[in-house]
């Protein structure tokens, strides 16, 4: 059985709060978000190779007694119908399984959280929830992405698995008043976190190469406004 896996990462420390992980990297979304770092991986998957399962495997195997689980991400991974059967293998290997995810496919979340073959989700909140904010972030339009978006965060927070709300914040995008209408919107969620934004020579768009981040006082400024609505807040940097 093969999955159409782009990428691998054997070790990280910073892809799971608190565990130590190995990462799987799927092709495909369908957003654009012009901040997104994986530009070839949505734009032109197939000047990727493909790594077989076969030997994703056998590098888990050997990594059982360093991490605690596996990350999916992509891309949008929810965009790949046999994403259920690769949740079932690790599973099967015996280890837990974070699913990275925008939200557009509540359905298919539905599902996996229902057999019990996720066991933490970290949703993309790209905007506040208007047309225009999501437009800016994601260079895509839709009223229907945004209604499933919302079916996704209602799912999570009436569920029992962990997750967490996240945000990369990029100067030309979100400013303080952005941050406080999505914490409004998610007021009393799990976790929210706060990624600033990274620059780099992968982005879909390569303008934003030139942007500097925010400072530390800025993500401060942000952290604060999101503590009037939720408890635990983490800036990731």
């Amino acid at each position: 059985m093969e999955f159409n896996i782009k990428g691998f990462i054997d070790i990280s420390l910073v892809d799971w709060d608190g565990k130590v992980s190995s990462v799987i990297f799927l092709p495909n979304c369908n957003f654009r978000c012009p901040f997104c770092q994986n530009a070839k991986l949505v734009l032109n998957p197939d000047e990727i190779p493909t790594i077989s399962f076969e030997e994703i495997e056998n590098r888990l195997r050997r990594l059982k007694n360093w991490i605690d689980g596996v990350v999916i991400t992509g891309g949008e991974p929810t965009l790949h119908n046999k994403l259920r059967l690769l949740c079932a293998k690790l599973k099967e290997l015996g280890f837990k399984v974070k699913l990275d995810t925008n939200g557009t496919n509540p359905n298919f979340l539905q599902g996996l959280m229902n057999e019990k073959l996720i066991d933490y989700v970290a949703l993309d909140v790209k905007a506040p929830l208007n047309q225009e904010k999501y437009l800016k972030a994601t260079g895509v339009r839709s009223d229907k992405l945004l209604e499933k978006i919302l079916e996704t965060m209602n799912i999570l927070r009436e569920g029992t698995i962990e997750y967490e709300f996240r945000t990369t914040v990029v100067p030309s995008i979100h400013a303080e008043q952005d941050i406080e209408e999505i914490c409004k919107s998610i007021k009393g969620c799990q976790k929210y976190v706060i990624q600033n934004f990274r620059p780099t020579e992968n982005m879909i768009d390569p303008k934003l190469q030139t942007v500097k981040p925010f400072s530390r006082r800025e993500l401060e400024k942000f952290m604060e406004i999101a503590k009037r609505y939720i408890a635990n807040v983490t800036l990731r940097t």
